[in-house]
């Protein structure tokens, strides 16, 4: 995996002139009843009228209090991954602290509906995406991390892989932080609502098909959570990768986090059928 990362960002360094289509498109929530931003890039030779040609799917997932923008606006060279790997990217606005989740304490707030189902519909019956669980992944960072994971977990027949950068894979330690009361009402008194959440409480129920990664710097306050986490499925013996390295929690950390997951991800996509094989020589 290492000398393929070091001939990819060769290749990038190089790719000056390749620019990747980024869209930004309003898709409509019917279970929140409202218009959701989301950002599309597409590859620089993606061709509407050529019907032959489909492509695997990315979707990413900002962290709290960003929004759909924030993929585009801190990863420098996301079109030229786009380019390279030739995926489409969507990363959806996911609230100012949805969590990705069905709220249990608002009706207002159903990103488990809108991005593992109402998007997915969407983005498949409008773009030459490969309509196939084994061509669709989903990642994220922080509160994005969890919401990758969760709902990798909870839509088995949606997404074939999933990653999670510096995710907050259990928010119990963090009771008073980020509006959580909101989300899910107080620790104190909504125990059941919060382990029901937590990606840590659902090792028993993940998929076995499902292939997924996560990383975490050792100065991040989610570190301790992504360690548990990786212990409780070594116990579990349940297949993953986990990556632990220096640093924060911070775009700085997650631009180069990027280049593993998407390696990560299109190695996934290469193992299936149908996809034709990235020439790191080109």
């Amino acid at each position: 995996m290492k000398q393929v990362l070091f001939t990819l960002i060769l290749i990038l360094a190089k790719v000056t002139t390749m620019s990747a289509s980024i869209e930004i498109i309003q898709v409509y929530s019917d279970s929140m009843k409202k218009d959701v931003p989301c950002v599309v890039i597409t590859p620089t030779n993606y061709d509407v009228q050529d019907s032959t040609k489909r492509y695997p799917s990315v979707y990413m997932l900002h962290g709290y209090s960003g929004d759909h923008l924030g993929f585009r606006n801190f990863i420098p060279d996301i079109q030229a991954l786009v380019d390279f790997y030739q995926l489409i990217v969507i990363c959806p606005d996911g609230g100012y602290n949805s969590w990705y989740v069905d709220s249990p304490t608002s009706r207002k707030v159903k990103y488990e509906t809108f991005t593992a189902k109402e998007l997915v519909t969407y983005v498949d019956k409008n773009y030459k995406t490969i309509n196939d669980l084994k061509y669709r992944a989903i990642m994220g960072l922080s509160m994005g991390g969890h919401g990758a994971l969760y709902l990798s977990i909870r839509h088995p027949e949606t997404y074939g892989a999933a990653c999670s950068m510096s995710g907050g894979v259990d928010f119990r330690p963090f009771p008073t932080e980020w509006e959580l009361k909101d989300r899910f009402g107080s620790l104190l008194f909504h125990r059941k609502d919060w382990d029901k959440y937590v990606v840590t409480e659902m090792v028993d129920s993940i998929p076995k098909n499902l292939h997924f990664m996560f990383d975490c710097g050792l100065d991040d306050f989610f570190f301790p959570v992504n360690r548990t986490f990786h212990e409780k499925l070594l116990k579990a013996g349940v297949k993953h990768d986990y990556i632990e390295r220096p640093g924060g929690h911070d775009w700085t950390y997650w631009s180069n986090a990027m280049r593993y997951h998407l390696l990560f991800i299109h190695e996934f996509f290469d193992k299936n059928k149908g996809i034709k094989k990235v020439n790191l020589n080109e």
